[in-house]
């Protein structure tokens, strides 16, 4: 994709939605951190029908810590993969209040040191909680990265490598929620929805899925 069109293709991200937002529901950084712990293999409504009763009695670390793994993992037993992620959070709030006074750090290598705590989770906490222009490449964006032809890639890390190049730094900070937002509701991965796709007319991806008769 030229650079030109990458411009495009980001303005028109923006015109629609100006400022979008996580569909994670969430009110510090650490409810935010258990949130996309939790998203792994899960959908956001999943995961946020868990853990509005979940917040209610336990929001911080030391507090789930208090509740426990067996009661965290009753509460999210909902949500794929809960035994593990039930286990890898409880682990993760030690650390924090260990090593970081119950706070979640604002620091890649210590986000990514937590259990449970890849690069992606790291980097939609640092750009969700912290304001920073990283992209965090989840299985929407790989997708649409490479339809678009805006940064190929084999592999996550490719992708993110490759948008860190091309992404205009006035759309950095905004550019994960619209990709993944865009390939959530409109470039789906088993049927594109390219009949009103707003960046059909840039995109290289054939054959176009016609409107639904």
């Amino acid at each position: 994709m030229k650079p030109a069109q990458i411009v495009t293709l980001f303005e028109r991200f923006q015109a629609a939605n100006p400022e979008p937002r996580s569909e994670l529901d969430y009110s510090t950084p650490f409810e935010l951190l258990v949130a996309v712990v939790l998203s792994a293999q899960a959908t956001d409504a999943g995961v946020n029908k868990a853990t509005r009763p979940l917040f209610a009695v336990a929001n911080t670390p030391q507090a789930l810590l208090d509740l426990g793994e067996d009661r965290l993992r009753d509460a999210i037993s909902s949500i794929g993969l809960y035994r593990n992620k039930a286990k890898n959070i409880i682990a993760a709030c030690r650390i924090l209040l260990e090593r970081y006074g119950g706070e979640v750090p604002h620091d890649r290598e210590a986000l990514e040191s937590l259990p449970g705590v890849g690069r992606k989770t790291a980097n939609v906490v640092l750009n969700v909680a912290f304001g920073e222009d990283t992209i965090a490449v989840d299985t929407h964006i790989f997708r649409v990265a490479n339809r678009l032809g805006l940064a190929p890639g084999r592999t996550p890390a490719e992708v993110e490598a490759g948008l860190d190049k091309v992404v205009p730094a006035r759309f950095r900070h905004h550019a994960h929620h619209w990709l993944i937002l865009h390939g959530r509701y409109v470039c789906k991965a088993r049927k594109p929805e390219c009949w009103r796709c707003g960046l059909a007319d840039l995109c290289p991806y054939r054959p176009k899925t016609p409107a639904p008769q």
